[in-house]
């Protein structure tokens, strides 16, 4: 619910329309949808949190081809990060996380306190956690990469095996040395 309120307040900005595509992926159907600005959002269409389109947006895979090739090439462990161009929308205490986010090196996790304190509110970890939530981009904006303190796997929009399956995908392509729990 929480992205398709911040696709109305992008399109009510941009005084543009919206865009959307959806694609399957190793981790199951994913739902982009995009503005003038930029990459709006990414949704799982599995899990909790599944969305329904908006009668207003317009199907247009061809505007998401760069994309889905980029998220393509994750997949198959040939591509580290992203080139895309973001639509942020959120509080400045939320750009920050996903700002921080992006840091993060793949293949490698880092705790919601680690991430408070990069972000200079090292007391902040529950709120950190709430905007890694909010984080309208999985995937592109790396939020599967924050985890307990105690190494556990905590909340995910996608849920937590899908959790769980991209960090093992990092975790075999890459030569960091990345713990994942089992069975959480």
């Amino acid at each position: 619910m929480r992205n398709k309120q911040l696709h109305r307040e992008a399109t009510r900005r941009s005084g543009s329309a919206t865009w959307y595509a959806e694609i399957d992926s190793p981790v199951g159907m994913l739902r982009l949808s995009a503005t003038y600005a930029g990459l709006a959002g990414i949704e799982f269409q599995s899990g909790a949190r599944q969305t329904t389109v908006d009668p207003s947006w317009a199907r247009e895979p061809g505007r998401f081809g760069s994309l889905i090739g980029q998220l393509g090439e994750y997949f198959d462990g040939k591509r580290t990060d992203f080139d895309v161009e973001l639509a942020p929308l959120g509080t400045q205490f939320q750009r920050a996380v996903w700002g921080e986010l992006r840091k993060i090196p793949f293949g490698t996790s880092i705790s919601y306190a680690e991430l408070a304190r990069r972000i200079g509110k090292p007391t902040a970890f529950r709120a950190v956690g709430a905007a890694n939530g909010a984080n309208p981009w999985p995937i592109v904006v790396p939020c599967h990469r924050v985890i307990g303190s105690d190494r556990s796997l905590t909340g995910f929009g996608g849920g937590l095996d899908v959790k769980r399956r991209l960090l093992l995908l990092e975790a075999e392509t890459s030569s960091a040395d990345l713990l994942v729990p089992a069975g959480r």
